[in-house]
């Protein structure tokens, strides 16, 4: 009778050594347990020493690109300098160079080339770099120049800020007084102070170019306040075409020549005069004056100090291209006369 058991054991003995078989073939060539990788032999030693070519040919590669990095640097700061030198430097220096390469070195041929170069270089680079120069300069001084307005011009905001209230406070305390004695001035005070108020706050806030409309309000409004405050020592008349008044014009400088007309032309004056605005457009420059009939201008008063800041503000917006002109008209007084570059201020945006 045929043993079962027997055939079972000898199948399982087959199924075991054909599973060993496809496990053998089925791992990697780069398996650890190959015993060809763990016993090295003369062929890994040679594949080893060949990559040792190969980091040679990159080494090389490399230093020729330092090599060559230094070069373009070395030729570019020779570039640059022979453009900046003076020529008389450049001279003194090919001489030299004569001397040691072609002498020395015994490298004439080469010392001529870089000798020819330098000039050629010279010749080309040097107008290029004399306009760099130049637009250089002129950028850090426009700089300097828009630097020193808008100084000028805080300057000119801080100092307003102090005069308002000043200002205010003193007209102010004139209507107090007023409400008491004379209700209609008082009335009448405060109403061109409220006027005042209207003009000047908008500038303050909107930051934008003044225009000469502006300084008009502004100057007509202080007028009507201290005509209030002389008791009728003082007219005003306003000359200025409505087509002018869209002009660009420095704030605070036509309340300047108003101030100064009043404090040193007309108070003095026992029975005060006229003040005139007017304005015109002379040969492309708009002229401002405020002419006075009160004594006289007198150079060694105080309102020099006035028409310095003027003069000074007017050298810093302008530039030379601005002035400020004081004359005696033949009925007497004082004329103030400030001109600079006559130009329309851009249209405010829309709401």
């Amino acid at each position: 009778m045929y043993d079962h058991s027997d055939h079972y054991a000898t199948c399982r003995r087959v199924a075991a050594f054909h599973r060993e078989q496809r496990e053998e073939n089925a791992r990697p060539e780069g398996n650890p347990l190959n015993t060809d990788q763990r016993q090295p032999g003369p062929d890994g030693a040679a594949e080893r020493g060949g990559s040792d070519p190969a980091s040679r040919t990159m080494g090389i590669r490399q230093a020729f690109r330092e090599i060559r990095k230094g070069i373009v640097v070395m030729w570019w700061g020779f570039f640059d300098w022979v453009a900046v030198v003076s020529w008389k430097a450049l001279l003194v220096v090919s001489l030299l160079a004569l001397i040691l390469g072609g002498g020395l070195l015994k490298l004439p041929t080469l010392t001529f080339f870089l000798i020819v170069a330098a000039f050629i270089i010279k010749i080309v680079a040097g107008g290029k770099r004399r306009a760099e120069v130049t637009a250089d300069e002129a950028t850090k001084r426009a700089e300097t120049e828009q630097l020193e307005r808008t100084v000028l011009e805080a300057r000119m905001e801080a100092l307003q800020a102090q005069i308002e209230p000043h200002f205010l406070f003193n007209t102010l305390g004139s209507i107090d007084q007023l409400i008491q004695t004379d209700p209609p001035r008082a009335s009448k005070m405060q109403q061109s102070l409220i006027r005042y108020l209207r003009s000047a706050m908008p500038q303050m806030r909107e930051g934008r170019r003044p225009t000469l409309g502006q300084q008009v309000h502004l100057s007509s409004a202080f007028l009507e306040i201290m005509a209030v405050r002389m008791e009728g020592r003082l007219q005003s008349v306003v000359i200025v075409p409505d087509g002018l008044k869209s002009a660009v014009f420095p704030s605070m400088m036509l309340q300047t020549l108003v101030e100064n007309a009043i404090k040193h032309g007309l108070e003095p004056k026992p029975e005060g005069g006229l003040i005139e605005i007017g304005a015109e457009v002379v040969d492309g420059q708009l002229a401002v004056h405020v002419r006075d009939t009160g004594v006289g201008f007198m150079p060694k008063a105080e309102g020099g100090v006035g028409l310095a800041n003027v003069r000074e503000r007017l050298k810093a917006l302008y530039n030379g291209r601005a002035e400020l002109i004081i004359s005696v008209p033949p009925a007497g007084g004082t004329c103030a006369t400030i001109k600079v570059p006559y130009e329309i201020a851009p249209s405010s945006p829309p709401p």
